[in-house]
């Protein structure tokens, strides 16, 4: 683990807990979860941590950013994050935004009015995330970004995956299942205000342009990560090109899937990425639809911004692993970056194995025979 004190046994204690955590969200009304710190004669992951009614010195909010982006925030997010904070016995807050920056903006604030002394968030773009970080730390609040880096923002510390890397993978993955011969590619990319879907594209591009046999014949950021304007923007994309397109580079899962019901409007299947290896990316890919998708492990990640989180509540300094560079701000953020990995037909299993999914969730209907056959049971 990263941190030099006791804290990193809560961590290590959560790491059995991160499936039990119960969670469930898909509420347009901003949602939350509370926890006061355990008591003196909780588990001992909690009284290792040196946190709990022992003396915690503070309290940590969680800021997600919605629940239409990716099923991932309130699957995964959500409960892995509860379990660690609840095995290192600290006060706890994390709440939803549901696509809403006044909203976000306003449970910051009420976190802080609340006693908030770490606050984590993902923003929902540069300008209102950097407002947000500087109110809170004008404060004294500290301030972690978490899984996508606040150009212009005052964050201490970030905590995500290397997301170029991730659009590394989406190019590799896309080029594996082109095969050689000229091929028309589109970009269906993920929202401008996101600077995780500027990485991405670059990573994409940045394999896939060397190859002069792919023609890029259109490509489009998505505002707001929406699938139906994804889904409109494609068909407009196939449209245009007379269906003579071979390969999408598609930035996320729920993208992909957008994409791919155009596809079978037009009776056509062809390579298409994702991301997040959701349940329903998964089952396109085991169904061929999906040529592959980028599991971020997010026990891992959330484990990271558990580390520094609890870190800082104990007055403790988190160990990181490297910095960012916040382009816009100009200064270097401390950062931990986790690795992601490309998954297709052949190692889907991994991400039922890492407890990314469950095979109830995956291995559904008609799903079930394909599940068979990859080895998931």
């Amino acid at each position: 683990m990263r941190l030099k004190t006791t804290a990193a046994v809560g961590i290590l204690a959560a790491g059995s807990l991160l499936l039990a955590a119960a969670c469930s969200s898909s509420s347009d009304t901003a949602s939350s979860t509370t926890s006061a710190a355990a008591s003196s004669a909780g588990s001992a992951a909690s009284s290792a941590a040196g946190s709990g009614a022992a003396g915690t010195a503070g309290k940590i909010g969680v800021i997600l950013p919605d629940t239409k982006s990716s099923a991932r925030w309130e699957t995964q997010d959500r409960p892995n994050l509860e379990a660690a904070f609840k095995a290192a016995g600290v006060d706890y807050d994390i709440q939803n935004a549901n696509g809403d920056k006044a909203a976000m903006a306003t449970i910051a604030d009420q976190m802080v009015a609340n006693g908030v002394t770490v606050l984590a968030i993902v923003n929902l773009d540069n300008e209102s995330g950097a407002a947000i970080e500087k109110k809170a730390a004008a404060q004294g609040v500290q301030t972690i970004d978490y899984d996508r880096l606040t150009l212009g923002g005052g964050a201490d510390y970030y905590v995500s995956f290397d997301n170029t890397k991730v659009g590394e993978l989406q190019g590799q993955g896309l080029a594996k299942c082109l095969g050689s011969g000229d091929k028309n590619i589109v970009y269906v990319n993920g929202a401008p205000s996101d600077s995780n879907a500027t990485l991405f594209a670059a990573g994409a591009h940045s394999v896939l342009d060397p190859m002069t046999n792919y023609k890029v014949v259109a490509e489009q950021a998505i505002p707001n990560w929406d699938n139906q304007v994804g889904g409109t923007t494609y068909e407009q994309m196939y449209t245009a090109q007379g269906g003579n397109i071979q390969g999408v580079l598609a930035a996320n899962d729920g993208l992909g899937n957008a994409v791919i019901a155009i596809n079978k409007k037009n009776s056509v299947q062809i390579p298409v990425t994702g991301q997040d290896a959701t349940a329903q990316g998964l089952q396109n890919i085991l169904s061929g639809d999906q040529c592959m998708t980028v599991f971020k492990d997010t026990t891992k990640e959330a484990g990271g911004l558990a580390e520094v989180a609890i870190a800082l509540a104990n007055g403790q300094t988190p160990t990181t692993t490297g910095t960012v560079k916040d382009t816009t701000g100009n200064r270097d953020v401390a950062a931990i970056l986790e690795t992601p990995q490309a998954i297709d037909k052949t190692n889907v299993k991994d991400v039922v194995d890492a407890k990314g999914v469950t095979a109830a969730e995956l291995c559904t209907g008609a799903y079930a025979a394909m599940c068979t056959a990859a080895g998931i049971s």
